[in-house]
């Protein structure tokens, strides 16, 4: 099986594109498909990428919160690539495996507070317009700060850039499934 959009192999890079894809290697073992055909075909959107991720990693959401909320968005977009990944690090990331199926799923988990931060992103994902503001204060009543709102935002355009560019390519999933 190969993805729609043919791209090198991403041990035949060079230059700027080869430093990227070492640091990934170095993270997180491999070089994913997505990042090597995001990275082959415009480094510095898969630059983009990783720096808005490295922000998120600063701010006030934890590792499984910005699982979770990727998991979500990934899961309401249908996008196979992104819903295995993020399987598997919302799993390293410590949350239980029965957790990441419900979060998959769309489902309540157990946990108030993760479960609160799910309602919220499918309240912006699947709403139009304004967002009621009694999903503001549930979101804060669950104990999330203000401030969450902006990581939540910054977590929902990162995993949509990726989602609907392996959507267009139909990246091959080259993660294990979750077991």
């Amino acid at each position: 099986m190969t993805s729609r959009i043919n791209t090198p192999a991403a041990a035949s890079a060079s230059g700027e594109t080869a430093d990227v894809f070492a640091a990934i290697r170095k993270a997180v073992g491999m070089v994913p498909n997505a990042y090597a055909a995001i990275g082959a075909l415009n480094t510095p959107a898969l630059k983009a990428m990783l720096s808005a991720d490295a922000v998120l990693a600063q701010g006030v959401l934890s590792a499984q919160d910005r699982e979770t909320v990727k998991l979500v968005v990934s899961a309401i977009a249908g996008c196979d690539y992104c819903v295995a990944a993020h399987s598997l690090a919302g799993k390293a990331s410590g949350l239980p495996v029965d957790t990441v199926r419900a979060i998959r799923a769309l489902q309540p988990t157990g946990d108030a507070k993760r479960d609160a931060l799910i309602q919220f992103v499918r309240h912006l994902q699947e709403g139009r317009g304004t967002l009621d503001a009694e999903q503001l204060t549930a979101l804060r009543s669950a104990g999330f700060p203000d401030a969450a709102v902006v990581d939540i935002a910054l977590a929902i355009a990162v995993i949509t850039f990726t989602n609907v560019f392996n959507r267009a390519n139909d990246t091959v999933v080259d993660f294990p499934e979750l077991k």
